[in-house]
């Protein structure tokens, strides 16, 4: 059992936490659990939710190649993994996986679901070298691959694409991924990916419409597929970009059978913002997909950071507060919503159980020095303590130190 005493939670007094095994067995006011047990002292300290990272590349992360001065498009960012990917080793992605993993586990998300190529290039090597650094994270937080299968898929040229997308699902993938929208044939090659996880028995997250072209509606086309079949897996699409340059109408149509279909889907504003609208030199564009109008249809909205630190993306922290400060800034959501989109919301995409702070609950928890939820996200330094299945996996401290000598407040490292 572990005990945090003296928690701040977002809504209500100071209290205390007791954790047994992998839930919440009991919380109340401070001084008043059992307190013959390992504890924790969370004085100064925000409790939250953990959040979770619903949208990653952990494949492509940290290539270090790159320094962001070429056109920055999504075209010219995949013609150069294309070309980087031809020479990494599988040692490299795993080495390169676990890092960001490690940088992401400190920022607070306990969960991660990570897009992994999957095609006649690398083969599996790619998703072999994610379920090895899967295994050797275990301990500390939960990871889904997702198989990230390459084009073509259709007819003849396809077969051995299609062929390695089920091996890559025999080899440890979780969930059937693929980009339908970049397909001549959306509709098709929807089809193909769609009961390849049927028949797998997997849920399913695609890139859908990552375009400001309005005519890119795979979305609309995804909705009318699960609901026509009855699919019984858990479905995301993620990015969904062109949504947000549709007619209103339209827009609300697409979301509302969306929520109908129980899709849940990922805006991904840190690397949609720097690819996106590259043409346009007024008026720009944000890149992101409709937010307001698939919440108020019901949709399940999370936020994902996506790419960092390579041809996608040059920048990145690992940070699902990152991503939520995006959502507030870019996205327009409250510092409360835009929390839910990087924590309760990201589970429910990734097929996983909301956390609240109540009995009963998963014991996944972030406990940040903040005052308060706005001050937390916009202190990227906060120093943080991170609990998975009840246990205490990260701590991270910072100090400040000034020239005058040390600064009032300033925590010590460790």
């Amino acid at each position: 059992m572990l005990l945090l005493t003296n928690a701040q939670l977002p809504d209500g007094p100071l209290t205390d936490v007791l954790l047994r095994r992998e839930h919440i067995h009991a919380v109340g006011p401070v001084g008043s659990l059992e307190t013959n047990v390992e504890h924790v002292d969370l004085t100064g300290y925000l409790l939250l939710p953990a959040p979770a990272e619903p949208h990653c590349h952990l494949d492509k992360v940290l290539l270090g190649r790159f320094d962001g001065q070429g056109r920055g498009d999504l075209e010219s960012a995949v013609e150069s993994w294309y070309t980087a990917r031809r020479t990494v080793s599988r040692a490299d992605v795993r080495d390169r996986a676990l890092s960001a993993a490690s940088k992401l586990l400190a920022g607070g998300a306990t969960a991660i679901r990570t897009h992994v190529d999957v095609g006649e290039t690398t083969g599996l090597m790619l998703v072999e070298a994610l379920t090895e650094a899967r295994e050797l994270l275990a301990e500390r937080l939960d990871l889904q691959i997702v198989a990230f299968v390459d084009f073509p898929l259709r007819g003849r040229a396809g077969a051995s694409n299609r062929a390695l997308l089920a091996d890559a699902l025999k080899a440890g993938a979780d969930v059937v991924g693929g980009a339908p929208y970049r397909d001549d044939d959306p509709s098709a090659c929807l089809d193909i990916l769609m009961d390849t996880a049927a028949e797998a028995g997997r849920p399913v997250d695609l890139h859908v419409d990552e375009t400001l072209d309005p005519d890119s509606t795979t979305l609309g086309g995804l909705a009318e597929w699960v609901l026509r079949s009855g699919f019984p897996h858990h479905v995301t699409a993620s990015h969904c970009v062109s949504l947000g340059s549709q007619p209103q109408e339209l827009v609300e149509r697409t979301a509302a059978r969306v929520a109908e279909a129980g899709i849940s889907v990922v805006a991904c504003p840190q690397t949609n913002l720097y690819l996106q609208a590259r043409g346009h030199t007024r008026a720009v564009p944000r890149g992101l997909t409709a937010i307001a109008a698939l919440r108020a249809a019901g949709v399940t909205v999370a936020g994902g950071g996506d790419n960092a630190r390579d041809p996608f993306n040059p920048l990145g922290r690992f940070d699902p507060m990152d991503t939520a400060s995006l959502l507030v800034l870019a996205g327009h959501l409250t510092p409360r919503s835009a929390y839910d989109a990087v924590s309760g919301a990201a589970r429910t995409a990734m097929g996983l159980a909301r956390t609240t702070i109540e009995a009963g609950a998963p014991a996944e928890l972030l406990a940040v020095r903040a005052n308060a939820l706005a001050d937390a996200m916009a202190d990227a330094w906060a120093d943080r303590a991170v609990i998975h299945r009840g246990r205490l996996v990260c701590r991270t401290w910072h100090e400040r130190v000034f020239p005058a000598g040390r600064s009032p407040g300033a925590r010590g490292t460790g």
